[in-house]
């Protein structure tokens, strides 16, 4: 077939995806490699360096034996697990493949043609991509210097608002806003709308709720959360959501009856048991993210106050920006561009290990060495 009765082809026929669906462009995700460059560090992901806890791998290695069986339609005892850990109620808790599948089901049920989900401009790509693929109006909300703006997503909300997304601390900068400025949200968007509080890194910040308690106090507020940050199982695929018992029951309707794995559910039960690790994680992440800040802005290379396990180290220009990531690339190691965040003179950089923090402030050394002669 020539290219050109193809183009034909395609021109003439009546297939075509719903509205929205065009308007997503392909996601792409942190890169892991390096042309040329065999012995890589990928710090562009948020990935845990420490990996998951011993206990979650034991027990999805024990699981692999059960793979022939059907996991839990229900998932009782991962629900069990997390309400007795954060002292929840397990019958408001959701599980799904990753925050992200929960998100999409918040967008499949609360939003469709007419209706507009708000977030704001540093947001998560996935805000956006979910109203789409629900027939949703995406609206982006102006940040304040790389942190949430409560009155501006409370102006930018209309009587066709159904959802409004934020992530407290926020992926890719590393911002969090206080529990008050939440609530202030929270009462003050129309009356039919649900706030969604993205917690995907609340684990890194110690003592906090992710908004556990407004949920407890409100009627239209949702959480979710994830295994794949502090707990280092990004690959199993594991999130959860907790809000209103009404929301809950409607987004177990869309949810496919298995749509987590049996080594999945494994894992995740005993990671979230083993808070331990957790903390050791957490302890040693906030020890390295301090130093990296540290060393960066020392080298005129500056990051807001981060809350997560990464820095946003910012620039002076886009071009300089794209040029210091280069250089880490051949070095090996590999960062995040977010110019597709509305920070094109920003980099994302996962805290890694000691090995990794040490690598990165010694190659961002050199580079604005080199730069300057």
């Amino acid at each position: 077939m020539t290219n050109r009765f193809a183009k034909e082809l395609n021109d003439m026929t009546q297939i075509t995806p719903q509205p929205g669906i065009m308007d997503i462009a392909l996601y792409q995700g942190g890169a892991a490699h390096v042309d040329g460059v065999s012995n890589v560090t990928k710090l562009s992901s948020n990935e845990n360096p420490l990996g998951p806890s011993p206990k979650a791998v034991e027990a999805m290695a024990q699981a692999v034996t059960s793979m022939h069986r059907y996991p839990s339609s229900d998932h009782t005892a991962l629900r069990t697990a997390i309400a007795e850990t954060h002292g929840l109620d397990a019958e408001r808790i959701i599980c799904g493949a990753g925050s992200d599948e929960i998100i999409a089901f918040l967008c499949q049920c609360y939003a469709g043609p007419g209706d507009e989900v708000l977030y704001t401009e540093h947001g998560f790509a996935m805000y956006r991509i979910s109203a789409l693929a629900a027939g949703a109006t995406p609206v982006e909300v102006k940040e304040r210097e790389r942190v949430t703006d409560v009155d501006a997503l409370l102006a930018g909300c209309t009587p066709q608002t159904k959802l409004v997304f934020i992530a407290n601390p926020n992926n890719p900068t590393g911002t969090m806003i206080s529990e008050a400025e939440v609530a202030r949200l929270a009462d003050g968007i129309p009356e039919d709308a649900i706030i969604v509080l993205d917690g995907a890194y609340a684990e890194y910040v110690e003592g906090f709720d992710a908004g556990a308690s407004l949920i407890e106090a409100r009627e239209n507020v949702v959480m979710t959360r994830t295994f794949s940050k502090i707990y280092g199982l990004g690959g199993a695929r594991v999130g959860w959501g907790y809000g209103p018992k009404p929301i809950i029951d409607v987004l177990n309707r869309v949810r496919g009856p298995f749509n987590v794995s049996v080594t999945a559910l494994a894992g995740a039960e005993a990671a979230v048991r083993d808070r331990a690790y957790v903390e050791t994680c957490r302890v040693e992440n906030a020890k390295w993210r301090g130093w990296l800040a540290d060393q960066l802005a020392g080298l005129g290379v500056p990051s807001d106050t981060s809350c997560t396990n990464f820095i946003l180290a910012r620039f002076a220009s886009q071009a300089e920006a794209e040029a210091c990531d280069d250089f880490l690339k051949q070095r090996g190691l590999i960062v995040r561009r977010v110019a597709g965040y509305n920070l094109p003179t920003a980099l994302r950089i996962t805290v890694g290990d000691e090995t990794a923090c040490r690598a990165v402030a010694s190659a961002v050394q050199d580079f604005k060495a080199g730069a300057a002669q």
